[in-house]
């Protein structure tokens, strides 16, 4: 997206130097700058100080700070210190919790959903956070309209709420009602069973209505391949979180301040700084270095050593998958031998040990085995180089053949630590059964997610997903469950049984349901699961504690700090 290289609103008048990723010097050059930051956000004074100021290296910008318009993990990590939602998350497991919702009750249909609202709430800008409040946010995605429906936009809603009001044939949602200030009741016009764990998602977070409207959110302008963000997206987020937005400095850093009327606990962290660096080496340098506290998405390789220097490293519970995606619009991947000798071809085992966090598990299927419906006996493509090459023959291609191979640079992902490594693994594997690969390399922000998710122009491609709550439909759902340009297939059959099965309430049913699936989808096999990746977090000594989460769902007041 069009995120420029300027401040969006000026910064503070103390403006902080920015690390330029990959030149250790600079990392060094701001060690002064910082420890003149935190000197002046202790929390008390004298010998056994805490420094308040906590300062965290994010592998990219932000895509928006609208969560509403964002769907990558970036964008949601600085979206929770700054929103909440009604559901949050259970501690340390990806099962729903109450947040600004402190209870809830669906009816038996399972078409309405009441929710007792947290009382005393208000947004930063000084709105009440009460059941209009919620109806607003409810009603602005529901009547989205043109660019604001592209799926590079409204990835989430589109993906799981289907339809808006100007498709109400299709839309999952239909309205919403206000019962008093602290009650409020949503109808839906087809049964979700994910519904209430799907609101955890930061995309379904609480924004205030009079920002909202202020700032002109939804003039959303460009196109469905290059959007524009709105002046709020780009600068003006306003929640009900425990930290306000202060500033960003696109390529350099985000600088957030605690908001002082907040109704929880605000821990220990006064002023929290996203210090942007994209490449691994620079984020563990600026580590060592002493000018950040810590970082996601460590490199394999590094883990160890760090953690033999004296360097908190913190894992999480693998909660992800890693595919290579196929786009069906290209003429040999349309063809199922194809596909079939791909998945043959590739050593996903070799994949794991050679570019992977330790602690990563090879993917049978899109869930990992603690999701339901994962099915023990579902098909497998082993790696057997000879069978791809006689699929290849079979099909046409006895001598292979070229296709190209879009993968991210200037990023880490949590089921992607080093995207370079994994596209030279598997480009050097498909090598060996006769298929030639054109690179075809974009930065992450914001040229590759709506170049492969957006348009029609990419063959082979490395995309992922770090699960957002433990529902089936999170992962096979979202990705299979309508055509999208990712995939550019048309499958009315599978599309049909994952709307059936998201729309049962009986649990068992629903799981059956998707053993079904999954084998269905292997079957298909319209894209290849390769690996579910186990991402870990770095911190200096002085982080004591981290609330990790298989979901992300990291609010960073329960950071504990000892200096």
């Amino acid at each position: 997206m069009s995120n420029s290289g300027t401040p969006v609103r000026p910064s503070p008048a103390k403006k902080r130097a920015a690390l330029t990723a990959g030149i250790s010097i600079s990392a060094l050059l701001l060690t002064g700058c910082v420890q003149s930051q935190r000197e002046e956000n202790t929390g008390t004074e004298g010998e056994g100080a805490v420094d308040t100021t906590f300062v965290f290296a994010a592998s990219a910008d932000p895509k928006s700070l609208d969560p509403a318009f964002a769907s990558d993990g970036e964008s949601f990590r600085v979206s929770r210190q700054i929103f909440e939602g009604l559901v949050g998350v259970e501690p340390g497991t990806a099962d729903p919790a109450p947040l600004l919702a402190e209870s809830w009750e669906t009816a038996e249909d399972g078409l309405s959903t009441t929710f007792a609202l947290k009382e005393g709430v208000t947004f930063h800008d000084g709105t009440d956070f009460n059941a209009e409040a919620v109806c607003f946010n409810f009603d602005r995605w529901y009547n989205w309209t043109g660019v604001q429906q592209a799926e590079t936009v409204s990835y989430y809603y589109g993906s799981l709420f289907r339809g808006f009001a100007d498709s109400p044939e299709e839309a999952v949602y239909e309205s919403c009602e206000a019962n008093g200030d602290s009650e409020v009741t949503i109808n839906l016009a087809k049964p979700f069973a994910g519904f209430v764990p799907a609101l955890s998602l930061p995309a379904f977070a609480m924004q205030s209505p009079t920002a909202l409207e202020e700032f002109s959110a939804d003039e959303i302008g460009g196109s469905e391949e290059s959007p524009t963000l709105s002046e709020y997206a780009l600068g003006n987020p306003v929640g009900t979180g425990p930290f306000k937005f202060d500033s960003w400095e696109v390529g350099q850093q985000l600088e957030l301040s605690i908001y002082e009327d907040y109704w929880g606990d605000k821990g220990q962290i006064t002023n929290t700084i996203f210090r942007i660096i994209d490449d691994p080496q620079a984020r563990r340098q600026a580590l060592e270095a002493g000018t950040i506290d810590g970082y996601d998405l460590v490199a394999p390789a590094d883990t160890a050593s760090l953690a033999d220097a004296g360097y908190n490293i913190v894992p999480r519970d693998p909660f992800t998958i890693l595919y290579l995606g196929m786009n069906h619009a290209v003429p040999e991947l349309a063809d199922p031998l194809v596909r079939q000798a791909i998945a043959h071809a590739i050593d996903k085992q070799a994949l794991v040990d050679q570019t992977l966090p330790e602690g990563t598990e090879v993917a049978t299927q899109f869930i990992p085995d603690v999701v339901d419906g994962f099915n023990e006996e579902v098909t497998t493509y082993d790696f057997d180089p000879e069978r791809a090459k006689e699929l290849l023959a079979e099909a046409g291609y006895p001598d292979g053949f070229e296709v190209q191979f879009n993968y991210p640079t200037n990023v880490s992902r949590p089921y992607m630590p080093t995207p370079e490594q994994v596209f030279t693994n598997l480009t050097a594997q498909l090598g060996e059964v006769g298929i030639t690969v054109t690179p075809a390399p974009a930065a992450w922000s914001p040229d590759y997610l709506n170049q492969v998710q957006g348009t029609p122009d990419h063959g082979l491609h490395l995309l992922g997903w770090t699960g957002d709550y433990n529902d089936t439909d999170n992962f096979i759902g979202v990705f299979f469950g309508q055509e999208k340009l990712e995939f550019g297939f048309n499958n009315p059959e599978l599309f049909a049984a994952l709307t059936e099965a998201r729309g049962m309430t009986d649990r068992e049913e629903q799981t059956a349901a998707y053993e079904e699936i999954n084998e269905q989808i292997a079957e298909f096999n319209p894209a290849i699961p390769l690996a579910h990746p186990a991402p870990s977090l770095a911190f200096a000594p002085r982080v004591t504690s981290y609330p990790a989460s298989p979901v992300n769902d990291e609010v960073f007041t329960d950071i504990e700090l000892s200096e």
